[in-house]
């Protein structure tokens, strides 16, 4: 059910997953994905990319989609069309940090991910431009 945390707010300092969010059969094909990264040092990388899975077990190692590759604090954006995998009943993330260079080795990111229904986003963002 969307939305929902593809990456709840954390700090993280190593490859992973976040958790699996299964999709309602009711909403659209477009989902809306948005990336905050609120924390980062220099000289890193960050790689996302979102899983689909049709049974919430076995997950397709090609992702369905996936941000380019990220070096900077902000908000970013990717619109998901699931309209090509109809098949695709749950989602969930997948991160992998790179360092080079020197002082601390581990990388380090403070972010999170949601997603949302891009159409019931739409409706939201219109209604609200309409009441100011």
């Amino acid at each position: 059910m969307l939305p929902s945390f593809l990456i709840p707010d954390s700090f993280v300092r190593e490859d992973g997953m976040g958790p699996e969010v299964a999709l309602d059969a009711s909403q659209s094909n477009l989902i809306l994905l948005t990336l905050e990264i609120s924390r980062i040092i220099e000289q890193e990388s960050l790689d996302i990319a979102i899983l689909g899975s049709t049974n919430g077990s076995e997950w397709n190692p090609k992702p369905v989609a996936s941000f380019p590759q990220k070096f900077y604090c902000g908000t970013y954006q990717l619109l998901l069309d699931l309209s090509h995998c109809p098949d695709v009943k749950y989602i969930r993330a997948s991160w992998k940090l790179g360092r080079w260079g020197r002082g601390e080795p581990k990388p380090l990111f403070g972010m999170y991910l949601v997603a949302q229904d891009a159409k019931s986003e739409a409706i939201h963002s219109r209604t609200l431009a309409h009441a100011v």
